[in-house]
């Protein structure tokens, strides 16, 4: 743990708070931080200064103002120029077409078609290289994801920053380094049913629940596996029912003249992928995967990254130390794989050997609109949903989650831009 903070404060020049609470998971922190480090510092096809631009771009995106204000910071430090920090429209061209980019894979990726690339590609003197797009699309799904970290765990400022020694709402503060804020959206109390006062015993009680749910489905995909036909029907129900899953919107407000300075298009955000009668047909992992596909597109065009980002994927999906709350030896791949597939669920993604009919049984409603809103719009995220699933587990495992729904939600744009390249392309 100790050699980690010494990386990064040696890399950084700081230790920032998604470091310390990121080091509950060691091993983990290890590749993210060596993941970022590369993006952002060692050799690529992006000059330093558009990657810093891209990464506030992103988190103005979702009204990140943590991640905006780190970002505004080491923009300067690189030799950006300050005039770009006025405004998108006082950044150059090519960054400006970025925005649909930015906008459709962080609130509605499932729309991303070939014809977007090919409008960045052959901009004639504005346009972007193939290896210049793809560092910049593992920039953005990076920093749309880590602003649902940010959110998600609740992490305020540095106690040196303005803000840090406040009980703000999390990652949100009315100051920013170049004077953007995000506001104070007064979203605190979500539509999620007053637990009221629960009692030790009746969390306890959960724990043992959720355990016993887990070792039945084993035990009954060991006696009998569903038909590939009951499989996609259980999958369309569990993609239907996931539009239900949601929170207030008469409460939402747009962003202020002062964050929406990095984006455009202030009114466009996060909307389920069937509603209204629109159909997208569904992307099914075995026509294009990460794995087969995505890796190797990205490995290509910025080398070594598609493997970092693997390893990444891999650890966040693996990670387990055989534990739930208060119990040992616990298998729990069984809710590990529930929840990274509802997030891509979703996204109208599907594994054609998942049953889907598993994720109503491990995931109760409280923790799916936890997870829908940290995934989708995490700018509304608040405490109350923190503390209302899960209660008896360590914050560690609230951590944990945190990691799988951030890494589900990047590889599940990069599968929607990686997918679009590659049309493109042939």
């Amino acid at each position: 743990m100790h050699a980690l903070f010494a990386d990064s404060f040696a890399a950084l020049g700081r230790l920032d708070n998604v470091t310390l609470v990121m080091v509950f998971h060691p091993q983990y922190l290890e590749s993210f931080l060596k993941t970022q480090h590369y993006l952002l510092q060692m050799d690529g096809p992006l000059p330093l200064h558009y990657r810093h631009y891209i990464g506030i771009m992103a988190a103005a995106r979702h009204q990140c103002s943590y991640l905006v204000n780190l970002h505004v910071n080491d923009f300067l430090h690189v030799g950006g120029d300050p005039k770009w920090l006025n405004g998108l429209e006082n950044a150059p061209q090519k960054l400006q077409n970025l925005g649909e980019l930015n906008k459709i894979l962080a609130h509605r990726p499932w729309l991303l078609t070939k014809e977007h690339i090919e409008q960045l590609l052959k901009t004639e003197e504005h346009s972007w290289s193939l290896a210049e797009l793809i560092h910049a699309v593992v920039l953005l799904t990076h920093y749309h994801s880590l602003a649902s970290f940010t959110f998600g765990c609740g992490i305020s400022p540095e106690i040196h920053c303005d803000g840090g020694h406040t009980f703000r709402p999390p990652s949100v503060s009315n100051y920013c380094i170049c004077d953007i804020a995000n506001g104070n959206h007064g979203t605190d109390e979500m539509q999620i049913s007053p637990t009221g006062s629960i009692s030790t015993a009746e969390s306890l009680c959960e724990v043992e629940v959720l355990m016993e749910k887990m070792k039945q489905l084993q035990e009954c995909r060991d006696e009998e596996e569903a038909s590939q036909e009951e499989m996609a029907t259980r999958f369309e129900r569990e993609k239907r029912e996931s539009m239900f899953v949601y929170f207030s919107e008469e409460e939402e407000l747009a962003p202020t003249r002062d964050v929406s300075r990095h984006f455009e298009d202030t009114s466009y955000g996060y909307k389920d992928f069937s509603r209204h009668g629109m159909h997208v047909p569904t992307f099914r992992v075995q026509d294009y995967s990460w794995e087969d596909h995505g890796y190797s597109l990205v490995n290509r065009l910025y080398p070594d990254v598609g493997q970092l980002l693997d390893e990444k994927f891999h650890i966040a999906y693996n990670l387990t130390y055989h534990t739930m709350a208060m119990h040992k030896d616990v298998d729990t791949s069984t809710l590990r794989r529930a929840i990274w597939n509802y997030i891509h669920c979703m996204f109208g993604i599907r594994y054609d050997d998942y049953d889907y009919g598993e994720i109503n049984q491990l995931l109760d409603r409280s923790f799916k609109v936890y997870i829908k809103t940290v995934v989708c719009t995490p700018e509304k995220t608040t405490k109350r949903m923190y503390d209302s699933f899960w209660r008896q587990f360590k914050q560690s495992e609230k951590v944990h989650v945190n990691l799988l729904l951030i890494e589900a939600r990047m590889q599940a744009e990069l599968l929607y831009a990686l997918r679009a390249i590659t049309r493109y392309m042939t």
